[in-house]
């Protein structure tokens, strides 16, 4: 891929590469994100984070917070094909907000950018609950990504608190073993709040992306609304797995 604009500061080196259509965003060699406008699937872990709300109604995802914008893939995909009315997306980095909007075209309407520290943001925040939240909070350390933040009991309980009694809230883990000992899924209060708890994976991926709804989750359902939606025969072309734990 050809790199299309970089930037270096104290301590990033910034890129922006591009093959035709497709963008991708890199942070110090850190692949943070991709896409293309003219496809529907991304080819990447970000598919999986906007893929279960085919389970869900349009009509029951209105407002979305996004935490972790990066190059803003999923930002895209939810307007493109959920429409909510409203996606507010909190983003730390700077520059990764200047490579959204420049590069990556987030630009509608639907959006609003917030540059701040997520963690702190929503731990602060006292509007309208969310009718999807999805926690992207990842930074990059000797050349890898690794979460920001652990999803605690803390942390979970921030996330329930601005989640509707019939929301949906998905997680990117940075393996099995950080979603197996989130307390979301190893608290049994917590765990029981949940109709559906599933885990989606990649094989050339070691995330693994929480699933955790109030409402129920029905993978068939998933396959048939994405393929109603978009047109694509269907969403197997990402060869990922879903696991059910409730």
């Amino acid at each position: 891929m050809a790199i299309e604009w970089s930037k270096s500061t104290n301590e990033c080196q910034y890129e922006v590469r591009s093959a035709g259509a497709t963008r991708r965003l890199y942070t110090n060699q850190v692949f943070h994100s991709q896409y293309n406008p003219n496809k529907v699937l991304q080819g990447g872990i970000w598919d999986l984070l906007y893929l279960p709300t085919f389970c869900i109604a349009e009509d029951k995802i209105q407002r979305v917070l996004v935490l972790g914008v990066g190059g803003g893939t999923v930002l895209q995909q939810l307007h493109k094909y959920i429409a909510p009315r409203e996606i507010t997306g909190i983003e730390l980095n700077p520059v990764h907000l200047f490579v959204a909007k420049k590069f990556f075209g987030l630009k509608h309407k639907s959006f609003e950018l917030i540059e701040a520290d997520a963690i702190a943001w929503l731990k602060k925040y006292k509007g309208k609950k969310f009718d999807l939240i999805i926690d992207d909070l990842f930074g990059h350390h000797n050349g890898e990504a690794d979460r920001v933040i652990n999803v605690n009991k803390s942390w979970s309980d921030i996330l329930l608190k601005n989640l509707n009694p019939d929301g949906m809230l998905v997680i990117n883990f940075g393996s099995n073993a950080e979603f197996n000992n989130c307390a979301l899924v190893a608290y049994k209060k917590i765990f029981n709040t949940f109709k559906s708890i599933v885990r989606l994976t990649l094989p050339q991926y070691e995330n693994a992306i929480g699933v955790f709804s109030k409402l129920q989750v029905d993978v068939k359902v998933m396959r048939d609304s994405f393929k109603k939606v978009t047109g694509l025969k269907s969403c197997l072309e990402l060869k990922y797995s879903a696991k059910r734990y409730k």
